[in-house]
C-alpha cells in the first residue's frame, strides 16, 4: 500500500520511506491519484504571536477540506488531531490558539462522520506521555524542521502500528479470567460469599470498578470466559447472591470451573468457542498459573496481573490498548456473548436428534443473502481481518479496500443467518471478481466459525452461484490457499462439484466449474435474497 503524507514539518523519521511519499511543508498543491492511502499530519507550528498562529491554524481547516474534496471516497484518509507540542502563552488569559486548535479538531471529527473513508486519530494519546522538553528537541527542529523529537521515533512507530491494527479492526477475541483475587478480592472457598472483597471501601471498590469496566468491554464485542480452580456450585451461588457482583454467569460466554490444570481448561474453552488460542488473553493473579500457560500454550497472550488492587484500572487500560481496542464496534460485536451462549444451546439440542437432517429442520434456519452496501462494509471488512478457520484464501481487506472493489464492479454478497435460538447477524461473505462477461472468480469466501456445523456455507454459496447464473455468468473459478488454520476447508470446492485444475507445490489449488444448471439446496433452509 502506497501512502501520501501531508505535513508541515519533517516527519520522515516517524513514518519511514517504504511506500511512503511526502508533500512539501504546508503544501497541498499535489494530491496524487496513485496513492492508496492519505495521512494528514499537520501539527501546531512554533510561533509566539498567538493571533498570527491562530489564523494559521484556522487556514488548516480550509486546506484540509480542499484536499479531501480531491480524494476518492474509496481511499483511506487518516487525520491526526492537531496538538501543540510547544505551548506558550504570553498572557494567562490568551486562549485564541487553544480555541483554534479545538475548532480544527472538531471539524476533523465532523469530516469523519461525513465521509466513510475518513478516520480521525487522537494524536494526544501519544503526546500526552511526554513533557514539552521531551516532545521537542530544539537542535533537530532548528537544523532540520523536525518538530517532534526524533528520539521518540521508535515509540511512535510502536504506537502507530497498534493504531493501524485498530483501523483495520484487528484485535483479540476473548478475555479469559480467573476468579479468586482476580475478579474479586479474597478466596471464595475461605472467605465465603459475603466475605470476598467486592464493592464498598478499598479494596472492594477497586474490584467493583474492574468488573464494571470488564462488563463494558463485553458490550463492545470482547468474549468473556472463566478459567478457575474452584467449586462451581460456590461460584454460581456467589454470582446469584452477592449484591455487589457486577459480572454474573450470563455475562460469560463459556466457563471452566473445576480442579483441572488451566492449560487443559484453556484448550477446552478454545474448542467450545471455536476460536484459536492466539485469539485469547489469559488474566490470573497467580504467577505460577500464568507461567504454566506461557509454557504450554505460547499462542495465548498472558499479561502480568497487578500486585495491588488500586492498579486494576491502569491494568484495564493496558488490556484495552494492547489487545482489545478497535476503531469502530459493529452491531454483531455488541451481541457476541449472547450469540456464543445461543451456540451452546444449539450444541446441547443437537444431542437430542439421531440424525443431522432432523436436527437442521428443528432449528428453523433462515439465511438472508444480501448484496454488500455501505452500511455493511465495516462488518464485511472486519470479517476478512478476523476469520481464519473457514476462509478459503484468507485475503485481508480494509473498509476502503472493500469500497474500491465495489467501485471496480466486483459482486460482493454477505449472509445473515438466524434460527429459533437467535440471530447470528452477518456471519459470511463472498467476493466475486468478474473476469469477462461469462466468467467470475471467487476471490474471498469466509464464514464465522460460530455458525459452522449446520451446512449453511453450502447453502450460501449455491444460492450465490444460482444468482450469478441468472446474471449470465457460465463459468466460475476459485482457489484454495492453505494456512495453518483453514485445513477444514481444503476439500470444500471438491464437495461443491468444482474441478481442481492445478495443485501447486505449496498446496494452493485452482478450481473451475461450468454453471450449466441450477444448484439444488436442502429445503431445511429458509433462504431469502434481499
Amino acid at each position: 500500500m502506497t501512502t501520501f503524507v501531508f505535513r508541515n514539518h519533517t516527519v520522515e523519521a516517524f513514518f519511514g520511506y517504504d511506500d511512503i511519499t511526502y508533500s512539501g511543508y504546508d503544501d497541498i498543491s499535489l494530491v496524487p491519484d496513485d496513492a492508496d492511502r492519505y495521512i494528514w499530519f499537520f501539527q501546531v507550528p512554533i510561533n509566539t504571536d498567538c493571533t498570527q498562529l491562530a489564523q494559521e491554524i484556522e487556514s488548516y481547516i480550509d486546506q484540509l477540506d480542499i484536499v479531501i474534496a480531491h480524494v476518492k471516497d474509496s481511499k483511506p484518509f487518516i487525520i491526526f488531531s492537531l496538538e501543540s507540542l510547544f505551548s506558550l502563552r504570553l498572557a494567562g488569559n490568551e486562549t485564541v490558539v487553544t480555541e483554534a486548535i479545538n475548532r480544527f479538531n472538531l471539524h476533523a471529527i465532523e469530516l469523519e462522520k461525513k465521509y466513510p473513508n475518513v478516520k480521525w486519530v487522537d494524536f494526544s494519546e501519544f503526546t500526552s506521555r511526554y513533557d514539552s522538553e521531551t516532545l521537542v528537541n530544539w537542535k533537530y527542529y532548528l537544523m532540520s524542521q523536525t518538530l517532534l523529537n526524533p528520539k521518540l521515533a521508535r515509540d511512535f512507530q510502536s504506537w502507530w502500528q497498534r493504531i493501524n491494527a485498530e483501523l483495520d479492526l484487528q484485535r483479540k477475541k476473548c478475555l479469559v479470567l480467573d476468579l479468586d483475587n482476580t475478579l474479586w478480592g479474597g478466596v471464595l472457598g475461605e472467605d465465603g460469599i459475603d466475605g470476598i472483597k467486592l464493592g464498598g471501601d478499598y479494596p472492594g471498590n477497586a474490584f467493583h470498578y474492574w468488573q464494571r469496566s470488564l462488563l463494558q468491554l463485553s458490550k463492545n464485542g470482547v468474549i468473556l470466559a472463566v478459567c478457575s480452580k474452584n467449586n462451581e456450585d460456590d461460584v454460581i451461588q456467589a454470582w446469584q447472591l452477592n449484591p455487589n457482583m457486577v459480572l454474573k454467569q450470563e455475562h460469560f460466554a463459556a466457563v471452566r470451573i473445576n480442579w483441572k490444570d488451566k492449560a487443559t481448561n484453556m484448550s477446552d474453552l478454545a474448542d467450545e468457542l471455536n476460536i484459536g488460542l492466539d485469539s485469547m488473553v489469559f488474566v490470573d493473579d497467580s504467577p505460577a498459573e500464568r507461567e504454566l500457560i506461557k509454557q504450554l500454550l505460547p499462542q495465548v497472550e498472558v499479561p502480568d496481573f497487578p500486585e495491588k488492587p488500586y492498579q486494576l484500572m491502569p491494568f484495564f487500560k493496558h488490556l484495552v490498548e494492547r489487545y482489545f481496542r478497535i476503531y469502530a464496534v459493529t452491531a454483531e460485536d455488541r451481541d457476541k456473548t449472547r450469540q456464543y451462549q445461543e451456540n451452546a444451546m444449539r450444541h446441547a439440542e443437537r444431542s437430542r436428534y439421531a440424525d443431522l437432517e432432523s436436527y437442521l429442520y428443528s432449528l428453523d434456519i433462515a439465511i438472508d443473502v444480501i448484496p454488500v452496501d455501505e452500511h455493511r462494509v465495516p462488518r464485511v471488512a472486519q470479517m476478512t481481518q478476523k476469520t481464519n478457520q473457514f476462509n478459503l484464501t484468507t485475503h485481508r481487506y480494509t473498509e476502503s479496500d472493500v469500497r474500491q472493489l465495489m467501485e471496480q464492479g466486483w459482486h460482493l454478497f454477505c449472509m445473515n443467518e438466524s434460527d429459533r435460538f437467535g440471530d447470528n447477524g452477518v456471519t459470511g461473505t463472498i467476493f466475486l471478481e468478474p473476469l469477462d462477461d461469462i466468467t467470475v472468480n471467487i476471490d474471498t469466501l469466509l464464514l464465522s466459525c460460530r455458525i459452522l456445523g449446520k451446512g449453511v456455507e453450502d447453502a450460501f454459496v449455491k444460492t450465490v452461484l444460482n444468482l450469478l447464473r441468472l446474471d449470465g455468468y457460465r463459468r466460475v473459478k476459485a482457489q484454495y490457499v492453505p494456512t495453518a488454520k483453514n485445513i477444514q476447508t481444503a476439500d470444500f470446492y471438491d464437495k461443491l462439484g468444482m474441478t481442481c485444475t492445478k495443485t501447486s507445490p505449496d498446496g494452493v489449488k485452482d478450481y473451475e466449474m461450468e454453471l450449466k444448471q441450477v444448484f439444488e439446496i436442502n429445503n431445511c433452509y429458509n433462504i431469502r435474497v434481499l
